[in-house]
């Protein structure tokens, strides 16, 4: 059954960069920017925030038709919002991105920073093409990201950026070098970049979405499994972890923080 969310706002005051608290009878329509967004996580996302009424950017490199069936399940949810295109391993691209987003988007408010690849390679048989790859798009590319819608956010008094990470960035995993390492380098990056936006009111925060089965986790999601590293002994719902997101953007007093969505311990 769907949960309606209330924005977090309604019933909270907002504060700006000064910490002084506005009023949030009339909030007005917010926007959210989705990276990676084609599919996984990154719909459930978008879908979440559309139930919230949020304006919903949804980003894509190249699987458009995907990212087009996204936007419809925006709008089939309730919301509104539009395409964006961008390789987040290209500064220029990120920043044409960033750029077109602002201009069509209602009060800019929240981004969430989701695109992200993986491969299976022992550390001993990975290749450098296939590592470098990786990282550039997970942690690269979320630091491109970062760089520039942060001055956006900073200069409208404060916004929220929530970066997606992973369970493998503090504790490894077999056969993902790669990608454990660039989640484990994100952890570094969003704990400094809350530190130095933290005074204009712009909070950075990690989330560990857990197991999901989509097209990144092909392969390597256990099969058959009791989770016994896992406290409720299973996998969060995707549902619930696009709602915990959405309620993240929406705390005030919530930055530099790594939010695990599982019951495993960190």
């Amino acid at each position: 059954m769907a949960v309606d969310i209330i924005p977090f706002a309604m019933a909270s005051p907002i504060r700006n960069a000064s910490g002084k608290r506005t009023s949030s009878r009339n909030p007005g329509r917010r926007s959210v920017l989705v990276t990676g967004a084609s599919g996984g996580i990154g719909r459930a996302i978008c879908r979440a925030f559309a139930a919230a009424g949020w304006y919903v950017g949804v980003h894509y490199h190249r699987r458009k038709a995907e990212a087009e069936k996204t936007l419809r399940a925006v709008r089939v949810t309730g919301g509104t919002g539009g395409l964006l295109q961008a390789d987040v391993r290209e500064a220029e691209s990120v920043r044409l991105m960033i750029e077109a987003f602002l201009k069509k988007a209602p009060r800019p408010m929240a981004f969430i920073c989701n695109a992200g690849v993986g491969a299976s390679s022992l550390v001993l048989r990975q290749q450098e093409e296939e590592w470098m790859s990786v990282v550039h798009t997970n942690l690269t590319g979320a630091f491109h990201c970062l760089q520039s819608v942060a001055p956006a956010l900073c200069a409208q008094g404060g916004g929220s950026i929530v970066v997606i990470g992973s369970h493998a960035g503090s504790h490894g995993s077999t056969g993902q070098a790669a990608y454990a390492a660039s989640k484990a380098g994100l952890i570094g990056l969003v704990k400094t970049a809350a530190q130095e936006w933290g005074p204009q009111n712009v909070r950075v925060n990690l989330v560990l979405p857990g197991w999901h089965r989509t097209g990144l986790s092909e392969g390597a999601m256990p099969e058959g499994h009791d989770w016994p590293d896992h406290a409720l002994r299973r996998p969060p719902a995707l549902e619930e972890v696009a709602r915990t997101i959405v309620h993240m953007t929406q705390l005030n007093d919530l930055s530099g923080q790594v939010w695990n969505c599982d019951s495993r311990d960190l």
